[in-house]
């Protein structure tokens, strides 16, 4: 078999469905070609390869390239005065309500230039990349506005061409309601619909469409009304879902046919049920739940039992999850929501792309799909998820190179 590159002497944490556990290979190798892997498991059985370079893992472990769900990359300014006012008391939804939070992000986004985003992105991105990240999605909704927005996503945009890296970016007009729009929800949701999406389908800026479906967010009714417009338009969706109360956004987001439903802190039985039935990813991000000191876990015992798939994201925003790890993020799903190494490592690989629509071409180590892989210093997967504050990467792949 004709090859570019061969890595041998490998141990592989394949993450391919129909195998058990991680699809372990032990005396494992990868081959590719042209950015496509043609070739992952025992080397014993592995066809005969002419390949313009070998290199030998020394048997360190190969896993699929990490793969990052759900992130707020792009943005202007910190909110780091508002983790003090947490630390006195202060709730999300009180510093929202006083100006803070997201419309406080938006003023500094707005008077951002494009490249000034895409500049104040990269360390960000390069934390992540730094740990093994092949593929990280990337949200808007900072802008708030045509401008604004359209200005946001062609920064996420330039940040994979800036990186090696693969981005998705989802449009998320709908996160927060912009001071012009002040006791008019409705008529902001008009705007969204009728000029943003169409703006963001026919500029090809977007890959999916978000909302966030919340008290101190949009209603359900106006949630449909995104999702409706998005649908129209050709654009996939996911939405944030009971972070902080039930609104029965999960339902919705299923009737859609979402890519995932996101946070699910406050998800009941009902929505578990309909996430199930559309195979909604359930996209966990533990770094929120963490840095704004929720009590309340999502219902991973219901999720796991309804065989929801279970993404983990680092949900990397100024206000609420400043987090730039998903090493961290699967100790702290490990340790917070009680997931199994096996969940962890599988949510930030074969699941995120799930979440992400992208399975057919990344997120398992198979014949077939762009070779994205991340090859670790370890004695065990598990090692992966245990550790904090250690980063055991010895490798980064993405499209073979």
């Amino acid at each position: 078999m004709r090859c570019d590159r061969v890595w041998a002497r490998a141990r592989l944490a394949t993450l391919a469905s129909g195998r058990l556990g991680l699809g372990e290979v032990d005396d494992g190798c990868v081959a590719a070609r042209d950015g496509r892997i043609v070739y992952a498991g025992s080397a014993s059985e592995a066809p005969a390869f002419v390949t313009d370079e070998t290199i030998d893992c020394q048997g360190r472990w190969i896993t699929p390239g990490l793969i990052d769900p759900h992130t707020h990359l792009v943005f202007g300014g910190d909110r780091a005065h508002e983790f003090e006012l947490r630390l006195s008391g202060a709730s999300y939804e009180e510093i929202a309500r006083a100006g803070g939070g997201i419309v406080s992000t938006m003023a500094a986004t707005r008077a951002a230039s494009e490249d000034e985003l895409t500049a104040g992105a990269l360390p960000r991105l390069d934390a992540l990349i730094a740990e093994g990240a092949t593929t990280v999605e990337v949200k808007s909704g900072y802008g708030l506005s045509l401008e604004h927005e359209l200005k946001s996503l062609r920064a996420a945009r330039a940040l994979g061409q800036r990186r090696a890296v693969t981005i998705k970016t989802t449009f998320l007009g709908a996160h927060a309601l912009p001071p012009e729009f002040a006791g008019d929800a409705d008529g902001y949701i008009d705007l969204v619909c009728r000029e943003l999406i169409p703006a963001v389908a026919a500029a090809g800026l977007a890959d999916a469409v978000d909302a966030f479906c919340e008290g101190i967010g949009f209603t359900p009714d106006q949630t449909r009304r995104v999702f409706e417009a998005a649908r129209a338009h050709g654009l996939r969706v996911k939405l944030h879902a009971e972070q902080l109360s039930n609104l029965h956004g999960a339902a919705l987001a299923a009737e859609f046919g979402a890519l995932s439903a996101d946070h699910l802190e406050h998800l009941d039985e009902a929505g578990v049920a309909a996430m199930a039935r559309a195979g909604v990813v359930a996209t966990l991000l533990p770094g929120a739940y963490y840095f704004v000191r929720e009590t309340k876990p999502p219902p991973i015992g219901a999720l796991r039992a309804a065989g929801v798939p279970m993404a983990l994201a680092t949900d990397c925003n100024p206000g609420t999850s400043p987090l730039t790890s998903l090493l961290l993020t699967m100790n702290m799903g490990a340790t917070l929501f009680r997931l199994t190494v096996e969940e962890c490592l599988a949510g930030v690989t074969r699941e995120a792309a799930r979440a992400l629509g992208i399975l057919a071409e990344t997120g398992t180590l198979e014949a077939g799909k762009r070779c994205d892989l991340a090859v670790w210093d370890i004695e065990r997967p598990a090692e992966l998820v245990y550790r904090m504050g250690f980063n055991p990467l010895h490798a980064r792949v993405w499209s073979g190179l």
